[in-house]
């Protein structure tokens, strides 16, 4: 395995970490089983940096990722979110009408307990703002969570898909060791002045969806998802997009091979390849997925390889927004 600092803390985190959302929700049908083995399997691989959400199932990763976590408290780095709600209790995703945000200081100390609880440890080791509540001044929301560092209940702060302009803010209050914000391929909002912001901070980026939802392996399956997978949502998987990202994931697909990989390890790849501050989380339930994502550590690019992939992705600029109208409302503020 190889290693990155995270931000300004000198901790040493797995260059890939293990983003652990769809072995409990958003992705279709799931087997605790085969997630838990595929936990363990990451601690093999040296992946020591795990994420999470208390959204995510509502609650139910938090408690799935304990039976593994609790027996090996000092071989993982724990981060958890907090902020997204859901009126009637039934878990949904971020833009689904029943999911509203709360960064309230009153909800960030219940939402803190309720994770610690769930996990079942003393403290969690980087604790985000899972967005920017639009309602509450960033201060605020960071303030509170501030206190939970001298509480002792969390040892770093993270925001998410926070802007410029609200990371700036928020870094004065407490120090913001980490960015947690969807970058890929496809997605690259945050090369438009965040990711020099956070640089000139010192603080890690870490890319979510750093395979764009599974798009450059799942692309032609989009007819078998299942009722439960959220991606038959987002637009990038429909009509004329969906046509687009077809003939992108095929090139981009072709050329990986060429050079021997898998579409997804030159997508990974690429991510890894922009900065040595950055700590991609590539979400997997399965073993052999897993595998297959952290060889792309050892996947080296060259200028000419990274010039034929932005030839690729010119020639396919119609790739559609990553989330539902409802959901972009919350990202980059």
């Amino acid at each position: 395995m190889k290693f990155r600092t995270l931000g300004n803390t000198g901790k040493q985190l797995s260059a890939i970490g293990l983003g652990c959302m769809g072995m409990s929700f958003a992705y279709g049908p799931t087997d605790e089983q085969e997630s838990i083995s595929t936990l363990h399997k990451a601690l093999d691989l040296g992946i020591n940096l795990w994420d999470t959400a208390d959204m995510y199932a509502n609650g139910e990763n938090e408690k799935l990722i304990s039976k593994v976590l609790v027996p090996n408290r000092d071989k993982i780095f724990i981060a958890t979110k907090f902020g997204f709600r859901f009126k009637d209790g039934k878990a949904g995703h971020s833009g689904a009408p029943g999911t509203y945000f709360d960064g309230s200081p009153e909800w960030i100390k219940k939402a803190v307990d309720l994770s610690l609880q769930r996990l079942n440890i003393d403290e969690i080791d980087l604790y985000y703002a899972h967005r920017i509540d639009p309602n509450i001044p960033v201060e605020e929301t960071v303030g509170a969570m501030a206190d939970l560092v001298k509480a002792g209940k969390v040892k770093y702060l993270g925001l998410s898909e926070a802007s410029a302009e609200s990371i700036r803010k928020a870094h004065k209050i407490h120090p913001i060791t980490a960015l947690q914000s969807e970058y890929s391929l496809l997605t690259r909002d945050v090369e438009n002045g965040i990711l020099s912001v956070i640089r000139e901070l010192g603080i890690t980026l870490v890319p979510y969806s750093p395979l764009a939802r599974g798009l450059f392996s799942n692309i032609n399956d989009v007819q078998n998802f299942t009722d439960e997978d959220f991606r038959k949502s987002l637009p990038r998987y429909q009509a004329d997009y969906l046509e687009n990202n077809k003939n992108l994931a095929k090139e981009i697909n072709e050329f990986a091979a060429s050079k021997g990989i898998k579409g997804t390890q030159l997508a990974l790849a690429w991510v890894l390849n922009q900065g040595d501050d950055i700590i991609p989380i590539p979400g997997t339930k399965r073993i052999k997925y897993l595998e297959e994502n952290i060889a792309a550590v050892n996947v080296e690019l060259s200028a000419s390889d990274l010039e034929t992939i932005d030839a690729i992705l010119k020639k396919y600029p119609n790739v559609g927004e990553r989330y539902s109208e409802g959901s972009m409302k919350l990202v980059n503020n």
